[in-house]
């Protein structure tokens, strides 16, 4: 009697090699995903974030899923408002002093346009919006607000009409330059009447102590400048 010799294809019921090899291909194309460009992983993420985002608008609990967004994209916490006045106030002074330099017989309205974007005036954006979120706690959010957009809608005029100047367009006069200015002022000071007087009081004596000479040539700070004042030449 011829003995059968049973191999491992002989007992393998019809059809299981099929689902064995099943796995195998499952497992090739996993590895094949994974070496994925990273521009195309960030692609498929976000448009799954939007698709949440979307979606969750007739969703009963999409103003959670908002909320959480928010949350995410929400910028750095603030630093306190005693941080914010001292640079507020250098950058009043500062366009005080543009000011006067209107007034030679030959201004020179490349360096005023830099005076616009440099020193405490280069970070006034940031600085007056800090401002205005904490007067917006306070409850004083519609002052400082207009304020705010009074100020910046000022110096981007004067800063176009500085352009025009240099440009040599005769209708950009420096009696209008300085009117901008004016509302520029204006505008500081009704932002800065929304700070508590203690906080304001104590920033204008460390912007002041900031002014002083010998603290603006090459002598360097005084040895016994207060801590603030050293703080705030870190900030600027």
């Amino acid at each position: 009697m011829a003995s059968t010799v049973l191999t491992a294809s002989s007992i393998v019921p019809h059809g299981a090699a099929h689902l064995s090899s099943a796995p195998t291909r499952r497992r090739g194309r996993c590895v094949a995903s994974s070496s994925s460009p990273p521009s195309a992983t960030r692609r498929t993420a976000s448009i799954a974030l939007l698709s949440l985002l979307c979606g969750s608008s007739a969703h009963p609990d999409g103003a959670d899923a908002v909320n959480l967004f928010d949350k995410y994209v929400k910028r750095k916490k603030l630093d306190p408002l005693e941080a914010y006045i001292p640079a507020v106030l250098l950058s009043r002074a500062q366009f005080e002093d543009l000011e006067k330099s209107l007034d030679t017989k030959q201004p020179n309205y490349d360096m005023s346009r830099f005076m616009l974007r440099s020193g405490p005036a280069g970070s006034l954006r940031l600085n007056i919006r800090a401002v205005a979120q904490y007067a917006a706690e306070d409850g004083n959010g519609k002052a400082a607000s207009d304020a705010v957009e009074q100020c910046l809608r000022g110096l981007e005029d004067l800063d176009s009409l500085l352009l025009q100047a240099i440009r040599n367009n005769p209708t950009a006069s420096v009696e209008s330059m300085k009117s901008k200015l004016d509302t520029v002022l204006g505008a500081l000071d009704s932002l800065l009447q929304t700070v508590p007087s203690k906080v304001l009081d104590k920033g204008k004596a460390i912007a002041d102590a900031y002014r002083i000479p010998g603290y603006q040539n090459d002598e360097g700070p005084p040895e016994d400048l207060d801590p603030d004042v050293k703080n705030l030449e870190a900030l600027l």
